[in-house]
């Protein structure tokens, strides 16, 4: 079987599931060609896993500072034209799948030459109810528009009583453990000023901040660290918790490793609202709507989690799709779920 796996690439977060899925496509015997859209091309990282893959533009949201969307930036800077372009030139003639991480070009180009797609992302668990206030319905039509799919397979933190498997992070590559004093923070979005004023309150931690940058840059109880998968998995690993939005892919990744998570949701973004509500009724991070030093202090005092073991399934969806995917999804779905799984469907 040959497939062409779209990744949208403008969060970590895909690419991340593409990384898992990647191995568990070639152990199925899947033979699979990546394009990756929404992101410079000069602006990816430790895509060795993939080989050889191709770019496009694609489709994407521009933010304001903060990260909340701005609706204006996005409609003047998205070249409908371009895109519509290269949906007509992706040939889909050698393929028998394609698998879309909410990809919008591999999903339009296969609903226009009648190609079979299938939606493997957390966008498409937003498609069936969410306990989450009613962000999920407000997401629906949207992301039907966006990246259609003939089949939608979801990836969140339960079943929720729909197509969702869990989420698809890899195994820890490192020992964890806990410097309390030591703590992780990705916040794409804010200010240098204001995360060095924020944490300058708490002389006694140490805190480690992912952004873009040339090289490790240390300032006062701030260290910037460049963008590295491995790099900020093992200080992950190694730290008292983490500091974020609430992006679904590092949101789970701290959970599996046991670290409390201290998050502020994007505003405006209602995926990221939706991710909040969810775990903070869960119980499973500190959700903020603004920083405020009291509350990180309380959060700073905090004892870590424990950690969440999330059953690995790249390896049952890979050969379901090697398979032709003919399984029913609901099918699949409760043959990868275990008996213990969270069990929180019915919060409202």
């Amino acid at each position: 079987m040959r497939v062409l796996y779209g990744v949208q690439a403008t969060g970590n977060g895909h690419i991340t599931r593409a990384r898992v899925m990647a191995p568990a496509l070639v152990a199925a015997g899947v033979e699979v060609d990546y394009l990756f859209s929404g992101r410079p091309a000069d602006q990816f990282f430790d895509m060795e896993c993939f080989g050889h893959f191709e770019t496009r533009k694609g489709l994407t949201f521009k933010l304001a500072d903060g990260g909340r969307v701005n609706l204006l930036d996005t409609l003047v800077s998205n070249d409908i034209w371009q895109f519509r372009r290269d949906t007509r030139a992706l040939d889909l003639t050698d393929y028998d799948l394609v698998i879309t991480d909410f990809e919008p070009i591999s999903a339009w180009a296969a609903k226009q030459q009648g190609v079979r797609s299938i939606g493997l992302a957390h966008q498409y668990a937003f498609l069936n109810p969410l306990p989450d206030g009613g962000y999920s319905k407000l997401l629906k039509p949207g992301i039907k528009l966006f990246a259609p799919v003939d089949l939608a397979v979801g990836v969140h933190w339960d079943a929720f009583g729909g197509n969702n498997i869990p989420p698809l992070i890899a195994e820890p590559s490192f020992e964890p453990s806990d410097n309390e004093r030591d703590i992780l923070v990705y916040l794409p979005f804010e200010q240098k000023a204001t995360l060095e004023r924020l944490f300058a309150f708490f002389p006694t931690h140490r805190f480690h901040v992912f952004c873009r940058c040339d090289a490790v840059q240390p300032c006062a109880n701030v260290t910037y660290h460049p963008l590295s998968r491995q790099s900020f998995e093992q200080h992950m690993a190694h730290s008292g918790g983490v500091i974020s939005n609430c992006g679904f892919g590092l949101a789970s990744e701290a959970l599996q490793y046991g670290k409390k998570l201290l998050s502020l949701p994007m505003s405006g973004q209602w995926e990221q609202q939706s991710n909040a509500k969810i775990l903070s009724e869960l119980g499973l991070a500190t959700v903020v709507s603004s920083w405020d030093i009291d509350t990180l202090g309380v959060w700073l005092a905090q004892p870590s989690s424990a950690p969440m073991a999330f059953n690995q399934s790249a390896g049952v969806v890979a050969q379901w799709i090697a398979n032709g995917a003919k399984e029913p999804v609901v099918d699949m779905v409760d043959r990868i779920w275990p008996g213990d799984a969270l069990k929180v469907s019915g919060l409202q």
